[in-house]
């Protein structure tokens, strides 16, 4: 989870700062515009981090349960006589 949010601030960081210098602002400014979006990135990275972990568990929780399922016999319908 942890380089989930660095992977996610390191990210937010060089767009930050790389789109605010392309749009000709100052140092101070591209500096703030790049901790703004490492701060929302890492946010979103840990969002969708701990969202993945979750559908990965029920997904191994839903795998275990159907190697561990009894399957009911198949049996062939008996016809009745009149």
């Amino acid at each position: 989870m942890k380089s989930l949010l660095l992977v996610g601030g390191l990210l937010g960081w060089g767009f930050g700062l790389g789109f605010s210098f392309l749009q000709g602002n100052s140092l101070p400014a591209c500096l703030w515009h790049g901790c703004l979006a490492a701060y929302f990135t890492a946010l979103l990275m840990r969002w969708w981090g701990r969202a993945w972990r979750k559908s990965l568990a029920q997904s191994l929780l839903e795998r275990e349960e159907a190697e561990n399922a009894v399957l009911p016999a198949v049996t062939t319908p008996k016809l009745s006589r009149p």
